[in-house]
């Protein structure tokens, strides 16, 4: 395990990575900064290069041209020129409604972007989950407090996504096709030593779930047996990504936010971002159907 650099972040959130690129990116929600890697298919060495945003934004997909990213941001989903860092609004989410902003999002193996709102205080039931492709908007799933977890196996039949305040982490079948819900919703974990956060799953159809409060990622089988523990040194994980060309790295994400001083004394890593090295592989999100 390595802390990728010096930075510490309030609500760090979001990571992810473009193998055709080699650009791993994260977010500070709070702090409403973007920070990439331009070498992350290298390993976990390099500059990390940061970029002030006019507006919280949590999440990000590369476009299938690859020459402009998708931010998911606190009142829509935004077109970001990578050179200038200019922002264009491509569609508004919830705009009407200060009362929220984004927070977990992932690319379904078909191209669609899973996406999702929450209550600023993170009032009860105020959040929703929503699919976004090709141009079209849709709510999939209202009355949640803190979406999370979102993720999809590699055949993209099945889909994964928490309410961090009740602890349970959910699936549902998916048309591989369009990443649409076919049927409810079903249990899938819960009992928790944490918070069940962002989630990311592997070549082997694993999900490796950051497990806010308890300090580490947890992997799963299929069935729900677990598979590994990845301790790293924050108790507020926030979410992991695969990075490097093999993707037998992770890149994990965590926060400072509700720490006192005291709690950061003794934490010194707390709002750290990690990279992990990995005895199994990962797997990439593809880039998102504009």
């Amino acid at each position: 395990m390595t802390v990728l650099d010096d930075y510490r972040l309030e609500l760090g959130e979001g990571p992810g990575y473009d193998p055709a690129s080699g650009l791993a990116w994260w977010f500070d929600i709070v702090g409403r900064r973007l920070y990439t890697r331009a070498d992350a298919g290298r390993g976990c060495g390099g500059a990390t290069q940061v970029a002030g945003l006019p507006l919280a934004a949590s999440a990000m997909a590369i476009t299938e041209d690859g020459a402009r990213q998708l931010l998911l941001a606190e009142n829509g989903l935004y077109l970001r020129d990578p050179v200038s860092g200019a922002l264009d609004l491509h569609l508004p989410l919830e705009a009407d409604n200060p009362a929220t902003r984004s927070n977990d999002a992932r690319v379904h193996p078909c191209g669609a972007f899973w996406i999702s709102t929450m209550g600023w205080q993170a009032e009860p039931g105020a959040g929703s989950i929503y699919h976004y492709y090709r141009g079209r908007v849709q709510r999939l799933r209202d009355g949640v407090t803190i979406p999370n977890a979102i993720c999809f196996a590699p055949d993209g039949r099945i889909a994964y996504f928490a309410d961090t305040a009740r602890g349970v982490v959910f699936r549902v079948a998916t048309d591989p096709a369009t990443g649409l819900p076919q049927g409810a919703p079903e249990p899938f974990l819960s009992g928790l030593d944490g918070g069940p956060d962002g989630a990311v799953t592997d070549a082997a159809g694993a999900i490796w779930i950051a497990l806010w409060g308890a300090g580490r990622v947890a992997g799963f089988a299929p069935d729900g047996r677990p598979v590994g523990s990845i301790e790293l040194g924050a108790a507020q994980v926030s979410c992991p990504a695969f990075i490097g060309a093999d993707a037998r790295r992770m890149l994990v994400t965590s926060a400072r936010a509700g720490l006192d001083d005291a709690q950061l004394r003794a934490s010194p890593e707390a709002g750290a971002t990690f990279c992990v090295d990995l005895g199994f592989a990962g797997r990439f999100d593809p880039r998102v159907a504009l």
